[in-house]
């Protein structure tokens, strides 16, 4: 399961950072980022719940990541005031 790893990575964190915050052994998470075993259910939901993902998009029957709609309108509203800041920049120059 490489989203595992994908999302592990893109929170520049180590494997026994994701073993700490979900209580997964650290060799089982090993074995499932290199598709040695499978996650089983309670450890699908442990997972999607550390990263704040859907268990669709961590088992790739998605690829939207975002885990519900709160999380869609807080990103929204980040790249809302991105968008703001950079047209003030281009605006000032």
């Amino acid at each position: 399961m490489n989203r595992i790893r994908d999302l592990r990575e893109d929170r520049d964190l180590r494997q026994i950072d994701v073993s700490k915050g979900t209580g997964i052994d650290q060799k089982t998470l090993s074995n499932y980022e290199t598709g040695k075993t499978n996650p089983d259910s309670y450890s699908i939901i442990k997972l999607a719940e550390f990263f704040q993902v859907s268990t669709d998009y961590l088992l790739g029957y998605s690829t939207i990541s975002i885990k519900n709609h709160q999380n869609v309108i807080n990103r929204l509203e980040r790249i809302e005031q991105e968008l703001s800041e950079i047209k003030k920049a281009i605006q000032n120059s």
